[in-house]
């Protein structure tokens, strides 16, 4: 019969799928064990740091040995979490050094008091272990960016614990209004794999109480809508403060290791200007006081400040979980202001800044679940989908490409964070060379 036939579309689906089923099992268990010793790495050093605040004086010091790491690992080039996104639109290869490399960076950011987070890293190195394995397995070039994405989807998934979320944004991240679906079995094994592999070694993952959540009615509808717009608005100014950072490193401080030394002077500045190390470190500490109404006024701009000054000095680490932060301290401030429950509106701060710095809307929606539970579902819904739309094209990731217009359903090819769009957009088989078509495949 035509249907088993070896070369018809079944057989050649159930190929790829025992493939991919295989693959994706070996890149979760090594992703996963990877991500645990990461994570039990890092919850060591922040609590050694929080013991011995005065590490904060040896960030200096710390800044230059990672400068000096990276360059005897051959990662002076090293464009982080940008250079991942580029390999899944384009070659789908990250060098084998760049786990290593991330790997100590980021320990030693995060023991000296660094505002950076982890899962950027973890991301990282994912990548880079599929990466690796796709090399040994002699993929070719498309699978190679399966191979990567898995790997992405594995570490993240083992580190923060949300497998769900973590499935989809390695797919949903480089390409804005393009899934990557050819990825979606084998990201979801590797992913739900990882974080089994974590809590095995009991590495917990993160959850937060928001406490009773409220009706929704029309009142509540506008003030989340409300949100969603000034989230999107404190969503932007992030991009802008931290890439603006970047600019003004590399005019004032062409060399790395005066970059990395003049941005730990700065950290130690502002942190002592702030009155004490609130706003260093990843940030799990001011979402937790955020959600619970312990609630600072200025607490998202030290943050945004303080993770710029870090991140684009050449300390190493992730953006993520201080935008969910920024988003908490930011939430929970309009909840007092409006009189409505600081842990829901903490919350939606968190989804809102997410979605409107990393453009990943259906990924937001999924950690929102995995990070507070479904009950305030429609609270999410609207304030995700109002701050996505009105972020406009800012990113944290200068390599991410908008595919379609997030206001008309169109075709643009354009770059985030780009003040002037492409003048005359390809067409989506134009594009072919990334990889990508209209429908989303690779």
């Amino acid at each position: 019969m035509e249907m088993f036939n070896k070369d018809a579309p079944l057989m050649e689906n159930v190929r790829y799928f025992l493939k991919w089923s295989l693959i994706s099992c070996c890149i979760g268990l090594i992703t996963g064990v990877l991500g645990t010793v990461f994570g039990h790495s890092l919850l060591k050093v922040t609590a050694f740091f929080k013991g011995h605040l005065w590490m904060l004086w040896l960030l200096p010091l710390a800044g230059v040995l990672i400068v000096w790491i990276y360059h005897i690992l051959g990662e002076d080039k090293n464009r982080g979490t940008n250079m991942v996104i580029e390999s899944i639109r384009m070659h789908g290869q990250v060098s084998f050094m760049t786990a290593p490399a991330i790997f100590c960076g980021t320990l030693l950011t995060q023991v000296t008091g660094g505002s950076a987070g982890r899962e950027g890293a973890a991301l990282q190195m994912g990548a880079s272990i599929g990466s690796r394995i796709g090399t040994l397995l002699r993929l070719d070039e498309k699978d190679q960016k399966i191979a990567l994405m898995c790997g992405m989807s594995g570490t993240f998934a083992a580190l923060f614990g949300t497998p769900m979320a973590a499935a989809v944004f390695s797919m949903e991240v480089a390409s804005i209004g393009v899934m990557y679906y050819a990825a979606l079995a084998p990201c979801i094994f590797a992913s739900f794999i990882g974080a089994s592999v974590s809590r095995h070694f009991h590495l917990k993952p993160e959850a937060f109480a928001i406490g009773e959540v409220p009706g929704f009615d029309l009142k509540m509808a506008v003030l989340i809508i409300l949100l969603g717009i000034l989230c999107a608005l404190v969503a932007a100014l992030f991009c802008i403060c931290l890439h603006g950072a970047g600019h003004f490193y590399k005019k004032w401080f062409p060399s790395p290791y005066m970059r990395v030394a003049a941005g730990a002077l700065l950290v130690i500045a502002l942190t002592v200007m702030s009155g004490g190390t609130e706003y260093n470190g990843s940030g799990i500490g001011l979402i937790e006081k955020s959600i619970e109404g312990e609630i600072s006024y200025t607490a998202f701009l030290w943050k945004i400040v303080l993770t710029s000054v870090t991140l684009e000095a050449g300390f190493k680490g992730g953006e993520i979980v201080p935008t969910l932060a920024i988003g908490a301290s930011f939430g929970a401030l309009f909840g007092a202001l409006t009189g409505q429950p600081h842990g829901v509106m903490g919350a939606c701060g968190m989804l809102a800044l997410f979605v409107g710095v990393t453009n990943c809307p259906i990924s937001t929606l999924l950690i929102g679940f995995e990070l507070f539970g479904y009950t305030a579902m429609p609270y999410f819904v609207f304030v995700i989908g109002v701050s996505f739309t009105l972020s406009g094209y800012y990113s944290l990731y200068s390599s991410q490409k908008f595919a379609y217009s997030k206001i008309r359903n169109e075709y643009i090819d354009r770059m985030a964070n780009e003040t002037v769009p492409a003048a005359s957009p390809q067409t989506p088989k134009e594009n072919a060379q990334d990889g990508t078509n209209g429908s989303g495949h690779t």
